[in-house]
């Protein structure tokens, strides 16, 4: 009997377990483009035309490889815009009765497709390098779950950088050498672009009809939408970024917003590269002489440690993950991360940078749009909406232990120790947004005083009893211990009106 052979827009993968579950001379490949899949969160336009022709790209790939594939566009007149919904009428019109699927990456669609009234079949997605139930294995009976611990594991299991059993050089982790300021280099090189074809014009001018109401600019679009470009891409970050990755990969520059980084999580994430053939490029690099050790470690730590890890947490957690608030944090999005004006320097460049490339590295989101949100109380559900709203590289399962967990701590310690709190003073040492900034990094009250460091001690104060006997943070509440009482009360009186302000609408 005919099966359908559902493909989602981020498991453009040769390799998917549903097809090779599948048979191409009778099987149909259904894919689709919803208008529910574009609105759940208001997407970033960049982020959905990258997926819209990657889709359309692959489809194609597909066809040329022999598959039969109904694919259904998204102003298609007979589309139900929900991905059950043509799963449903694709069914009728083929005379299907049952369908396979790699399982999804996020808990909606997940539950969506067991809810379908026909049969499904969920196939792992071993794309991943540690499977679920590798994980679960791996979390039972730990008390804590940490990064680091699983992290060696899967060197061990991968052997990635290791040599005769042990880590290469001698050390697991090299994060210590990975901490580095950046100066302003115009020689440094550019990630590469890739001229938008017919396919993805086409796209470009649906998206710009369906969803300019989204935040976000669409122009310039130059991200890979096939496996051959973000080949190329891969190449690229190798050969010209890879050498100083480690050096950069914590610094911020104003006007240079991808530094030494990859670029290449979204590739990643929608199933046009692996993440072992990624890992595999960058060790052969070392190997060669080509990039240093702490580069290399850095970067694979990233995909087989911090990627893998925050998927087995997702999916370990379950469905109700994204909800907690442990903190209590209840106050609204402010509006200038919709890109309201604002005096602060370091939120104006990550926001800024965020609207127009649909993306921000990793320590501009955990410790400028994370640090803030955290300081000030935001709603960690309204942080990680406008997360997966707004980054081309956001899937839920990626985006909510990184938001939750690691940068909110609205998970309660499940994925990190203590949270990513910190004042002006971090900000300075690692960009170069504060010398232009209305507020002083150094100052620490009075007027332009930097509202971090105003409400990195009024959060330590609002959280004490949670955090005090923290030994990660008891030396911070000693530090204010010792403070004079005019300097406190006077932090706490301004932090008070600074989040007063920040509620009434004012810019900040």
């Amino acid at each position: 009997m005919r099966r359908l052979v559902l493909i989602l827009g981020d498991q453009l993968s040769a390799g998917l377990s549903a097809l090779r579950a599948a048979d191409p001379a009778r099987d149909v490949v259904v894919m689709a483009e919803v208008e529910a899949e574009g609105r759940y969160v208001p997407h970033h336009p960049q982020k959905i035309a990258l997926i819209l022709s990657a889709m359309r790209h692959f489809a194609e790939a597909l066809r040329a490889a022999g598959w039969t594939v109904a694919y259904s566009r998204l102003d298609d007149a007979d589309n139900s815009q929900s991905i059950t919904g043509e799963l449903l009428r694709r069914a009728e019109a083929l005379g299907a009765a049952q369908v396979l699927a790699t399982r999804p990456g996020e808990w909606r669609l997940i539950t969506a497709l067991e809810d379908l009234p026909l049969p499904v079949t969920l196939l792992p997605d071993d794309r991943f390098l540690c499977a679920e139930a590798e994980f679960a294995a791996w979390a039972e009976g730990r008390k804590q779950l940490r990064m680091e611990w699983f992290y060696r594991e899967m060197r061990r299991k991968t052997g990635l950088l290791m040599e005769d059993g042990q880590p290469a050089g001698g050390q697991w982790n090299y994060d210590h050498d990975n901490r580095k300021p950046a100066k302003p280099d115009l020689f440094r090189p550019r990630p590469p672009r890739f001229a938008p074809d017919a396919i993805t014009e086409e796209v470009l001018a649906l998206v710009e009809a369906r969803f300019s109401g989204h935040f976000g600019r669409l122009h310039p679009f130059g991200w890979a939408v096939t496996r051959a470009d973000a080949l190329r891409a891969l190449e690229w970050f190798i050969d010209s970024a890879l050498p100083r990755f480690g050096d950069e990969q914590d610094a911020m520059l104003a006007d240079d917003p991808t530094l030494s980084h990859s670029l290449l999580s979204p590739y990643l994430n929608i199933g046009l590269l692996s993440p072992l053939e990624v890992c595999t490029a960058a060790e052969a690099a070392y190997a060669a002489g080509k990039a240093p050790l702490n580069a290399v470690e850095g970067f694979i730590r990233q995909i087989i440690g911090w990627r893998e890890f925050v998927r087995g947490i997702y999916m370990l957690h379950g469905p109700d993950y994204a909800g907690q608030n442990a903190l209590g944090a209840s106050r609204a999005l402010p509006p200038l991360y919709w890109g309201e004006k604002t005096d602060m320097a370091c939120l104006a460049h990550a926001v800024g940078q965020t609207r127009d490339l649909a993306y921000a590295h990793h320590i501009q989101r955990l410790m400028v749009t994370g640090n803030f949100a955290l300081l000030a109380g935001i709603s960690p559900q309204a942080l990680h909406e406008w997360y997966l709203s707004v980054y081309v590289d956001a899937f839920e399962w990626v985006e909510a232990p990184n938001t939750i967990g690691m940068s909110q701590f609205a998970d309660g310690g499940v994925l990190g120790s203590k949270p990513y709190a910190a004042s002006g003073a971090y900000i300075d040492r690692q960009s170069d947004y504060c010398g232009g900034c209305r507020y002083k990094v150094a100052q620490k009250t009075g007027p332009g005083a930097c509202p971090f460091n105003l409400l990195y001690w009024d959060f330590l104060l609002r959280h004490r009893a949670r955090f005090a006997g923290n030994p990660r943070m008891a030396q911070m509440y000693r530090t204010w211990d010792k403070m004079d009482e005019a300097r406190k009360a006077d932090t706490l009186s301004e932090a008070a009106v600074f989040l007063r302000r920040l509620d009434a609408g004012e810019r900040v």
